[in-house]
């Protein structure tokens, strides 16, 4: 099974992300927040793969830490939740957020993630309180504490930048999605919304 990959960015799409690994290209699905986070096209990278199989499919799902790659696979273990609804969860906070409130059983907050919704919150928080204590966070280049509006932000404008908008493009598409949904708004929906905004024109 295909556990890692290192080569070059070739296309960066809304959920997924394809490498070029020696002229084979791999897509790679990702969380909504490590697709923002991967190098532009043309780059080199180095992403951490669990390979998944079905019957009727063949699928490699991306991480950018070890840690993220971990708290994948228990939201996987956890019943009726499967990879897909797993990077979904991931897109909503950041690993150590989510950890965090995981460990806190904070349901709410869980619930207000895209897909979530308050039964599978609670779920999550029943199997995976005590499991999620074993995560060793690794440092990351944006800090472990919980995003400001500010760093949010920023975040939001890089990830437009690397799906290759312009500064000015991304910086408007940011600003009207926070003015449309509020501070309280999770990257993912903030990250739709400003694609919708720059498909749109504005």
């Amino acid at each position: 099974m295909i556990s890692r990959l290192r080569g070059t960015v070739l296309e960066k799409d809304l959920e997924d992300a394809t490498i070029d690994v020696g002229g084979v290209g791999y897509r790679v699905n990702f969380s909504s927040l490590a697709l923002g986070k991967l190098p532009a096209e043309g780059q080199p990278v180095d992403v951490r793969v669990r390979t998944v199989v079905r019957e009727d499919a063949f699928d490699l799902f991306g991480f950018l830490t070890k840690s993220e790659e971990e708290v994948f696979l228990l939201l996987n273990s956890v019943s009726r939740v499967g990879p897909r609804l797993s990077l979904m969860v991931l897109s909503g906070m950041e690993v150590p957020e989510l950890v965090a409130a995981l460990s806190r059983g904070e349901v709410a907050r869980l619930a207000k993630i895209h897909g979530v919704g308050k039964k599978t919150a609670e779920r999550l928080v029943l199997e995976l309180k005590d499991k999620v204590k074993t995560i060793h966070l690794e440092a990351v280049s944006r800090g472990t504490a919980p995003a400001t509006v500010s760093g949010a932000h920023a975040d939001l404008v890089s990830a437009l930048l690397n799906l290759g908008y312009k500064q000015p493009q991304a910086e408007k598409a940011a600003d009207l999605a926070s003015e449309r949904l509020g501070a309280e708004a999770t990257f993912q929906a903030l990250f739709r919304e400003a694609l919708k905004a720059l498909r749109s024109g504005g």
